[in-house]
């Protein structure tokens, strides 16, 4: 029976979803328990979804399976103000107004499977999603860029078979190799072809897809009656190349996954109560085609070379506090509030008009409520206010572009024990 739901729901995480997700081009938090949470469980694990965060988590769960499903809204515009009627030569104005991208609404699954093999070990599988760098123009005056329907749409899913070992009392150690898909789609940048290595691999070529791999390890544990601690790391996942977009992305249509760590604690000294607090670090300033900036890289190595153009993407670090009360035995209230600066320096905005993720605050709540020993059912919201960043065209001089993004969303999930 298991062996059936598993095939069933790996392929419906393979088909295509996608978001702009909250940190960055990553969920604030992965699971419906820790997206109530705002993301917080690195130290306080209580579903099979922990791995996403930290696979030592996988050893405090139990035997149980997690599927849940996540309804994302981003709302994404940009406005243009100022320009220059009669532009000279080498220059690149857009045209003024404000514009919606029209992709709204998403839907994002996410499945968890754990089994307590003996006292110490445990064995799972957490299948979970991010999207990213997603928006639609419309043609309104030509498009963003001049080339009619204009956007990007990324889409990842990650596969972690997980191994986790409780090596003393309330201590444990997980290790998760990662297996990553990712599809990707661009319309709309003929106009710079010019800046291309490869103009016939820069847009418009369909869905391209890349598989790759990596490895995340954690701790977590008890350092006092009352205070638990955790932190996990994950590799930099080696993706392989978008033979279709190489003349787009750095080092030939390369877009690796950026390494991130978590660091929290979690502590129960009031009654019923827990308050998470946690850190995490996020390393987009890594990968090429994601931290290269626009410029002066456009002018000195083109779009698709070694050290190509990209999107110009800052390291991020997201501070997250979360809340959990237990108000009987059946009946668990979460909430949390998260900040991170977001990754996208004032001189990016024209690119990044593709990839709007300035998002920095997120305010969330969620719930489980126990039908009985065996099943739950969880709920969350959460909500991401109006982010904009503004600067100046930097190939239309005197004229300033906005970004901005605002988010709503809702997740389910049902958590069977066993």
């Amino acid at each position: 029976m298991f062996q059936r739901h598993l095939l069933a729901f790996g392929l419906l995480a393979l088909t295509p979803v996608s978001a702009l997700a909250t940190n960055g081009y990553f969920q604030h938090g992965y699971g419906t328990i820790s997206a109530g949470m705002a993301g917080t469980g690195t130290a306080f694990s209580q579903d099979s979804i922990a791995a996403a965060t930290n696979p030592a988590g996988m050893a405090f769960v139990g035997s149980r399976m997690d599927l849940g499903l996540e309804v994302f809204s981003p709302r994404r515009e940009y406005t243009v103000e100022g320009g220059n009627p009669a532009p000279p030569a080498g220059t690149f104005y857009l045209q003024p107004g404000t514009y919606e991208s029209h992709r709204n609404g998403f839907l994002i699954p996410h499945f968890g499977y754990n089994r307590q093999v003996s006292d110490t070990t445990s064995l799972g599988l957490t299948i979970y999603a991010n999207g990213g760098m997603n928006t639609e123009y419309p043609d309104t005056n030509g498009g963003p860029f001049y080339g009619g329907h204009t956007g990007v749409n990324l889409e990842q899913v990650f596969i972690a078979p997980t191994w986790s070992w409780k090596f003393a009392d309330n201590q444990a150690i997980g290790f998760s190799p990662v297996i990553a898909y990712q599809r990707f789609e661009a319309k709309g940048l003929g106009n710079f072809a010019g800046f291309s290595a490869d103009p016939s691999a820069l847009t418009d070529r369909g869905v391209d897809d890349a598989w790759g791999y990596g490895f995340q390890i954690g701790w977590q544990g008890e350092v006092t009656d009352t205070l638990r601690a955790g932190v996990s790391w994950r590799s930099i996942l080696e993706m392989d190349s978008f033979d279709k977009y190489q003349g787009l992305f750095a080092e030939q249509g390369g877009f690796d996954i950026p390494q991130l760590f978590n660091a929290g604690i979690a502590w129960s000294g009031l009654e019923n109560q827990w308050w998470l607090l946690e850190a995490q670090h996020l390393r987009y300033d890594e990968i090429n085609s994601i931290g290269n900036p626009l410029l002066p890289n456009l002018m000195t190595a083109r779009l698709g070379d070694e050290n190509g153009a990209g999107f110009g993407w800052n390291a991020s670090t997201v501070v997250k506090l979360g809340w959990q009360w237990q108000q009987n035995d059946s009946q668990i209230w979460r909430a949390g509030v998260s900040y991170g600066e977001q990754p996208i320096p004032d001189s990016e905005v024209l690119f990044n008009i593709l990839a709007p993720g300035v998002q920095e605050w997120h305010f969330t709540g969620g719930f489980t409520r126990q039908f009985s020993q065996q099943l739950e059912v969880s709920g969350a919201l959460f909500y991401s206010p109006r982010k904009s960043v503004t600067g100046p065209n930097p190939l239309g001089p005197g004229q300033d572009i906005e970004i901005s993004m605002y988010q709503i969303g809702a997740m389910a999930s049902l958590g069977w024990s066993f």
